[in-house]
């Protein structure tokens, strides 16, 4: 594991989403004991950290995104002592434990904003965004809700509405105001002091606002309209604002007090997100560490995949430090959403296991997401099966969270695979149960034991772990890298075809784990998705594509 004040950089992350990690009580959902229950397949991973999404008490109109009380464990995942006996657990086998700080915006039911709604007197009566109507009634501007619709919503009792970026139910936090700002760091010093090792900090983007209300433009757009109208806007002024940076320097400064804690933001895909990634993660008045989706909302192909390897490049020392996810909850599955033969078909196992060779050689931190490491595609979901309200709203054209939010498969032949003894929250897909962690657990060949494999040849190698980056210029289907550190060079080739390639590579010796490529008489050899990893004898080491083999 990493170690040191600064064990974060270049960590592993695994992202935990407790609803569907694993049910210890038969009810359905999953739950904080449940996670303490697996904590020996998260150790035995070789990741360095997990990151536990909200478990926060909540009305669950956006299953935990709402809290209603930032210091209280809601009673569907347990208590605070299941977390303190879960932290304790964690740290036993060498885990540090991030936890979700949602300072964007909390539940319509959390007492700060029941006081704020009754008026003005109330002290937290400019904790959240309130604004008086236009003179014919409508809302103050055009700003709209990342969910849909109106971004304000009329509060009667108060004569004015409130700002919400996403449901209704969920009204933005004033941090503007300053004791709005305190009470939030209140929160994140409740948990510090139970001893957690840092944040994940949900849609920072988000975090402040014009103070002026200005209408947002509009965005240039071709094309028949979309479903969701958000995109018709330019987000200058309901997000972005600079002052975000007072906000995050804050936080910082919090953390700062607990040596050993770390940061990491969540950016949106707006335009400019990569260098506000950098941004929000340079020098001591930032976050440590930030990652965008921006990446995760589309296709991949060769040009792609190449733009986000420029992304990562740079120095060890280069301002900003990224972390990097092909999946998480909000998205997707990677396998599904880049399989080259098109989401409807089966994903190939070879290009799994690309993915991860892909991932594991980037400059910067990385996250990986529950059943990633068992390749579990998207899960097929019908409309009656939905819960998210984001899909309930857009669907069929957006089918919603839920599909990457289904139940982890345990045991393939149990009941619900393992997850519950009870009925599912969301149902466990046919297809995850041949992927369950007790058919891979002993399979070094499998996937889960490809991550092991890959993530312990990782750590053994700190040029992957905390290197600089070269992005290598290989034409189509080719990407390579090469990783240096301390005198380490390491190379990274790829082939994202289903086409055996291979290119010139002098003065390498190859490393493990088995991707598939091999070095031959001065050649790499790719196979079908394959990759390869080496070490470079000599500065001057030639690296070119030749043909197709």
């Amino acid at each position: 594991m990493v170690a040191g004040a600064d064990w974060w950089r270049g960590a592993v992350l695994y992202q935990v989403y407790p609803r569907s990690f694993a049910d210890s009580n038969g009810d359905g959902i999953g739950d904080l004991p449940g996670i303490e229950r697996h904590l020996d397949h998260i150790a035995g991973l070789g990741v360095d950290a997990l990151w536990i999404c909200p478990f926060y008490a909540s009305p669950g109109r956006d299953f935990g995104y709402d809290v209603s009380d930032h210091l209280a464990v809601d009673p569907q995942f347990g208590t605070l002592e299941d977390f303190d006996r879960l932290l304790a657990a964690a740290h036993a086998r060498g885990l540090k434990v991030l936890v979700d700080l949602v300072g964007g915006h909390t539940s319509d039911q959390h007492p700060w904003f029941r006081r704020s709604r009754t008026g003005t007197a109330a002290p937290e009566a400019d904790w959240y965004v309130w604004a008086d109507p236009s003179p014919d009634g409508t809302p103050p501007n055009n700003w709209l809700s990342v969910f849909g619709g109106s971004a304000w919503t009329w509060e009667p009792r108060r004569r004015q509405y409130y700002l919400h970026h996403f449901l209704s139910t969920q009204p933005s936090l004033n941090l503007h105001n300053p004791a709005a700002l305190d009470a939030l760091l209140a929160v994140g010093e409740f948990w510090l002091k139970r001893g957690v090792d840092g944040f994940r900090l949900d849609a920072v983007d988000f975090l402040a606002h014009d103070p002026a209300l200005r209408p947002n433009p509009p965005r240039p757009f071709a094309g028949p309209t979309p479903a969701k109208l958000f995109g018709l806007q330019s987000h200058q002024h309901d997000m972005l604002h600079p002052g975000i940076d007072h906000v995050l320097s804050r936080i910082r400064a919090l953390t700062d007090r607990y040596p050993g804690t770390t940061t990491l933001g969540e950016v949106s895909s707006q335009d400019g997100a990569f260098d506000r990634v950098r941004r929000y993660s340079s020098g001591d008045r930032h976050l440590h560490m930030a990652y965008t989706l921006r990446p995760l909302r589309g296709g991949f192909d060769h040009g792609i995949a190449s733009a986000l390897l420029a992304e990562a490049d740079g120095r060890a020392d280069a301002e900003g430090w990224p972390c990097w996810s092909f999946s998480n909850h909000d998205v997707e599955r990677a396998v599904t959403r880049w399989n080259p033969a098109g989401r409807d078909v089966a994903p190939d196992p070879r290009f799994a296991r690309l993915l991860v060779a892909l991932l594991l050689s980037m400059r910067g931190s990385l996250c990986l997401y529950q059943g990633e490491e068992l390749g579990l595609p998207e899960a097929e979901l019908t409309l009656e099966q939905i819960r998210d309200p984001f899909g309930l709203t857009y669907w069929p054209e957006f089918r919603g969270r839920d599909g990457s939010r289904t139940p982890m498969p345990w045991q393939a032949e149990a009941p619900e695979a393992g997850f519950t003894t009870g009925t599912p929250w969301l149902p466990v897909p046919a297809s995850h149960r041949a992927l369950a962690v007790d058919r891979q657990q002993g399979d070094a060949g499998s996937l889960l034991g490809t991550w092991r494999q890959a993530l312990a040849f990782r750590r053994a190698h700190p040029a992957l772990v905390r290197g600089g980056q070269q992005r290598l210029d290989l034409p189509a289907p080719l990407l390579g890298l090469v990783r240096d550190y301390a005198g380490q060079r390491i190379v990274a080739l790829f082939n994202l075809s289903d086409t055996p390639q291979r290119c010139a590579l002098s003065a390498a010796t190859t490393l493990g784990p088995d991707f598939g490529g091999t070095i031959d008489d001065g050649y790499a050899q790719l196979p079908a998705y394959g990759a390869l990893f080496a070490t470079l004898e000599t500065a001057d080491a030639k690296i070119r594509k030749t043909e197709e083999v």
